[in-house]
This record gives C-alpha cells, sequence and structure tokens, in this order.
C-alpha cells in the first residue's frame, strides 16, 4: 500500500503541484483515459440525449473550455490557490462535471444549446474578471495573436485549396493557436515544455519545431480517424474531444503568461 501511494504521489500528484510535466507513465495513463472517456461519453451521453455532433456542441462546449482553461491559469498566476479538482488533468473531469447536468436539463428542456452556452459564459466570464484585474503584462498575448494570424492564414488556405471535413477545420485552428502560444512562452519568454515528448523536441530543436511536429500529428490522426471510425457523427465527435484538447492549453498559455511576467 505504501508503494502504490508513493508511486501515485511520484508520478501523478506531486508532477501536478510542482508544474515538472508529464512522464512517460502519466503520458500514457492520461492518454487511455481521455480515450475511454471519448467512447464512454458518445456511447452514454450524447447518443442517448440525440445530440447531433455538429457546430452547435462546438460552440456549446467552448464558454466550458474556456472556464477551464483560464481556472487553471489563475492557479499558475498565483490568484487561486492550487486543488487537484484545478489542475491538470483534474480540470477537465471538473469542467466535465459542471456542464454535463446543464447539458441534460438543456436539451430535455429543448432549449439546446442556449442554457449550456449561457451556464459556460458565466463562469467564464468570472475567470477572466479575474485574470483581467491580476494581469501583469499583456505583450505576450501580443505575440501569440500574431503567430495565431499567421497560421490561420495559412490553414484557411490550404483548407479551400484542398478540402477535409468541415468540422475538423475546428479543432485544426485550436491546435494552431496552441502552437502559437507554446512558441511564444518558450522562444520569447524560457517557460519549459511540461509534456514529454515535446519536451526532448525543442530541447534539441527549439520551439518553432511545433509547427512541423503537431502539424504532422494532425494529419496523421485525420487520417486514422476517416479510416478507422467509419460513423461520422462518433468521428465528429472525436473532433470535438481533440478541438478542446487543443484550445483548453490555447487559453491557458497566454493567460498563464499575462499572470507571470512584468512588462519591462
Amino acid at each position: 500500500m505504501v508503494d502504490v501511494k508513493e508511486f501515485l504521489w511520484e508520478y501523478f500528484i506531486r508532477p501536478m503541484y510542482t508544474r515538472e510535466g508529464y512522464n512517460p507513465i502519466n503520458t500514457v495513463v492520461y492518454a487511455l483515459i481521455f480515450g475511454f472517456a471519448v467512447i464512454y461519453t458518445y456511447k452514454y451521453i450524447i447518443k442517448p440525449l440525440k445530440i447531433k455532433v455538429d457546430e452547435r456542441l462546438f460552440l456549446a462546449v467552448t464558454p466550458m473550455t474556456i472556464f477551464g482553461a483560464t481556472l487553471r491559469a489563475l492557479v499558475d498566476g498565483g490568484v487561486v490557490e492550487p486543488n487537484p479538482w484545478i489542475l491538470t488533468p483534474g480540470i477537465f473531469f471538473t469542467a466535465f462535471f459542471l456542464i454535463v447536468p446543464v447539458l441534460v436539463v438543456d436539451v430535455k428542456g429543448r432549449l439546446y444549446p442556449k442554457l449550456t452556452i449561457l451556464w459556460g459564459s458565466i463562469l467564464a466570464v468570472y475567470v477572466n474578471y479575474l485574470l483581467f484585474t491580476n494581469a501583469k503584462c499583456w505583450k505576450p498575448y501580443e505575440l501569440t495573436l500574431l503567430h495565431t494570424g499567421v497560421s490561420f492564414a495559412v490553414v484557411l488556405a490550404f483548407y479551400k485549396f484542398k478540402g477535409f471535413d468541415r468540422l475538423y477545420l475546428y479543432p485544426v485552428l485550436a491546435h494552431y493557436y496552441d502552437i502559437a502560444s507554446t512558441v511564444v512562452a518558450i522562444h520569447f519568454y524560457n517557460y519549459r515544455e511540461v509534456h514529454w515528448v515535446e519536451h526532448h523536441l525543442t530541447s534539441i530543436f527549439g520551439a518553432y519545431v511545433y509547427y512541423p511536429w503537431i502539424t504532422l500529428i494532425l494529419v496523421a490522426v485525420y487520417y486514422i480517424l476517416k479510416y478507422f471510425v467509419p460513423d461520422q457523427d462518433e468521428r465528429n465527435y472525436w473532433y470535438l474531444a481533440i478541438y478542446i484538447l487543443g484550445l483548453g492549453p490555447a487559453i491557458r498559455d497566454p493567460a498563464q503568461m499575462v499572470l507571470q511576467i512584468v512588462c519591462r
């Protein structure tokens, strides 16, 4: 029992508090949890509620994603006290438990997606109020938006030239926003990459290696889902999960920087 506690503390709990980041063990475990979560939430929540996985669902979950990501940044910025439920990966569970009951009421009350959007927006506005009132420097946001604008222009031009599933455009854009914020954090402000594989890549090749690396992953994931998940609605739900996975850190990273960096 002691060994189990030490194992959990060493590989899962302590890295949440110290921001040491991911290691090979928790990376695999979190990836498995993510995969099973996508499969079972689709099977036992989305399908029974007869929710069509389209732009409306993407819009419905976006405010809650902004809330969770910003709250996570407030912890790193010293505005909110750390707690396992608002640290990564606990914040994903917190956001899930906050949105699902409202989503059910929303659908049953035939208001979908209005109630879900409203609830998420209220929470998002509150944490962003805390962000704005505690921000120290907005320069990281400016650099992030500059990098994002350039990459978005390239992605949209490619999409127009060589189309792919429309809903996959949203996770692609979310991840390019995430790339921009990560590149700015590492290249301009000497932040450390916390993901295990990416930490080694950026240590060798620099922060801008993120662009080809994540592009390769996004292309591979697209074709894997296209050929191994034949049901379009289920495939769209995977797109939604990938969208959340990209948008969360994309929101968190620049928010974290404006709370920690002092303008000179």
